[in-house]
């Protein structure tokens, strides 16, 4: 189990508190598809990935990025019972 000082909750809160999991999500996700394209494997069930183009405009693509930093917050939220949080 993590131990968290105040100045290490502190800093985790006032990060992550200006990120906005309904933009940034979709966006850190598909750049990841269109960066690292070998990615894009382990999501063929999301239609079409062929383009930047498509990843952008892809709104499977857009909700898993939500979903992935929506479970981030969770985490971030519950510092003191992660494992719990998950479990």
């Amino acid at each position: 189990m993590v131990e968290w000082s105040d100045s290490e909750r502190s800093t985790i809160a006032s990060v992550w508190g200006k990120i906005n999991v309904d933009e940034i999500g979709p966006q850190a996700l598909a750049r990841v598809l269109i960066v690292y394209p070998l990615t894009q494997r382990y999501l063929g069930a999301f239609g079409n990935l062929s383009s930047a183009a498509a990843i952008l405009g892809n709104p499977k693509v857009s909700e898993h990025g939500r979903t992935v930093l929506n479970a981030l917050d969770k985490a971030v939220k519950n510092l003191d019972n992660i494992k719990g949080t998950y479990s």
